[in-house]
């Protein structure tokens, strides 16, 4: 399947992808999980590139969720280190493409070089205006949603706000990722989103691929968007014939 075949004209603005499977990955090929993330990784720059290629606005991807701190220590130790020393090797030409990245997610918790290397990261791209990536990092969907409620309750105990004011849009303002997701894409065959952008793909159109990550390549993105541009979206709504 090639570029050709997608519509140009009814792309998803946002996806994201549950980067699942590198463990297994490696394990097929009697390696170290580590060795799965560390393709893993490599993968994402790609994925990255074709994205920003395809014409896609913001893409979200589930590195590191706030239940992986129940991994084994060795594993944990690699992904508080791996991922973003590789993102710091490939920062200029993120930079050149133009692409802003973002770590959302929890920050109280990791180490201090890591936490030093990730804001060093964001403030390098922070002045980039094409794509958006967000690198959800020590993230879960109800920490997100918890946060930004704890953060509107605080405003409305100090009568900065009423509570009247409270709507959809406003909860939506206050989570880590403020965009609706369109297409929510999670390889290796799990059928779950676990706990992965639960407010913000309330109507994302879901496409599961037995596909672990590191073989996720640009054909199967290409298929995982055909199939979202053959759904029907209503958002609760009625199609209306012509």
């Amino acid at each position: 399947m090639n570029i050709k075949k997608i519509t140009t004209g009814n792309l998803p603005k946002h996806v994201a992808i549950i980067l699942d499977g590198n463990g297994r990955w490696a394990k097929k090929r009697g390696m170290p999980r580590t060795y799965g993330h560390e393709y893993g990784i490599k993968n994402l720059i790609k994925v990255v590139n074709d994205c920003k290629e395809i014409g896609v606005n913001e893409l979200t991807v589930f590195a590191f969720s706030t239940e992986n701190w129940n991994r084994p220590e060795s594993e944990i130790e690699y992904l508080m280190t791996g991922p973003v020393e590789y993102l710091e090797q490939n920062i200029d030409k993120l930079k050149e493409k133009n692409i802003k990245l973002l770590f959302v997610g929890r920050k109280d918790r990791f180490p201090t070089p890591t936490l030093d290397a990730i804001n060093k990261l964001m403030h390098y791209t922070k002045d980039n205006t094409g794509m958006k990536l967000n690198v959800a990092f020590d993230y879960g969907g109800r920490y997100d949603i918890l946060q930004a409620t704890k953060v509107i309750s605080e405003r409305v105990k100090e009568k900065i706000i009423s509570y009247e004011e409270i709507d959809d849009q406003y909860i939506q303002n206050e989570l880590l990722v403020q965009n609706d997701v369109d297409l929510l894409i999670r390889t290796s065959g799990e059928l779950r989103i676990s706990n992965f952008l639960l407010w913000q793909a309330a109507y994302a159109e879901f496409y599961f691929t037995k596909c672990l990550w590191p073989d996720f390549n640009k054909k199967e993105l290409y298929k995982a968007i055909a199939s979202f541009q053959k759904r029907r979206r209503r958002f609760g709504g009625l199609e209306v014939k012509k």
